[in-house]
This record gives C-alpha cells, structure tokens and sequence, in this order.
C-alpha cells in the first residue's frame, strides 16, 4: 500500500486529497480516485 497526495483542479478551484492504494496502481486510476473524493467531500460547494 502507498500513500499519496494528489492536487485536484475542479471548477477553477484546487484542492488537495490522500490516496492510499495499491502501489501497483496505475497513475491514472489513482486520479480518478482523488477526483472521487474530492467530490464526494466538497461535493455541494463545487456547483
């Protein structure tokens, strides 16, 4: 398992999330992951 920090730009807004996963993971995946939750956690302020 890894722990990363990922920078998410949404809505002109920036914003930062931890991803822990596999360290096999794809870089890819590992930013939708981030995506996923930053909208699931700012979800509402995001509109």
């Amino acid at each position: 398992m890894i722990e990363v920090i990922v920078t998410v730009e949404l809505n002109g807004r920036r914003y930062q999330t931890n991803v822990i996963g596999n360290k096999n993971m794809l870089e890819e995946e590992i930013r939708t992951l981030a995506e996923k939750q930053v909208i699931d956690q700012w979800g509402k302020s995001l509109n």
